[in-house]
């Protein structure tokens, strides 16, 4: 990361925007090989949500993203960066709507979980994703809030990025979709009623 993408990454809330999450970024890779693969579950988040919401998709290349907008009260994105570099996406957008990295809600795949888990975070460490690893050196801190959906862990001697960019078998995605349409309420509820509310009622759900 440059000196000026360092410098460029700061921002001051803008108090018209209101407070509380206000950009939902789902992590995942641009492309239709990568569509439905363990490590896209954040895209097929935001895409659900998107979809309920009736919002349309737009490629801004300003943001290195595709964003859809919900009025003034919402923002969701999906970064074209690649995985690897979904900070860079991430602050253009932070800074652009003048966001500070507590508005922002990561979506995104965790082999820490067991399939389908949620878990609603206000900080923390990377724990080896390289999307969040990314998110912290552009955003500069680990206070943001993250959804982590469980993908469960790689099984026997698969090699992890086999096990990450493969594709949910056809019972596992049965249960995935009943576990994103309660993710889709948990964020919801973190949007209108704050993340606290959000990991009290949805940490113990899978």
């Amino acid at each position: 990361m440059s000196i000026l993408d360092r410098f460029l990454s700061r921002t001051d809330p803008d108090p018209a925007f209101g407070e509380g999450i206000r950009l939902v970024v789902g992590l995942g890779n641009p492309g239709p090989e990568y569509e439905k693969t363990r490590h896209n579950i954040g895209f097929e988040l935001v895409d659900l949500i998107a979809a309920n919401r009736k919002l349309k998709w737009a490629k801004e290349h300003k943001f290195r993203a595709k964003i859809a907008l919900d009025g003034s009260s919402l923002i969701l994105a999906k970064p074209l960066t690649f995985m690897n570099l979904s900070g860079n996406a991430v602050s253009r957008l932070m800074r652009h709507y003048k966001l500070l990295p507590s508005q922002i809600l990561i979506v995104y795949d965790d082999i820490a979980l067991p399939i389908g888990t949620l878990r609603f975070r206000a900080n923390g460490s990377a724990g080896g994703h390289n999307g969040i690893k990314s998110l912290i050196e552009y955003l500069g801190t680990e206070d943001f809030p993250r959804l982590r959906i469980g993908i469960g862990a790689t099984p026997g001697n698969e090699p992890l990025t086999d096990h990450v960019l493969g594709r949910f078998g056809q019972e596992e995605w049965a249960e995935m979709e009943k576990v994103l349409a309660i993710a889709v309420d948990g964020v919801n509820c973190a949007l209108s009623a704050g993340l606290d509310s959000a990991m009290n009622q949805y940490n113990r759900r899978s």
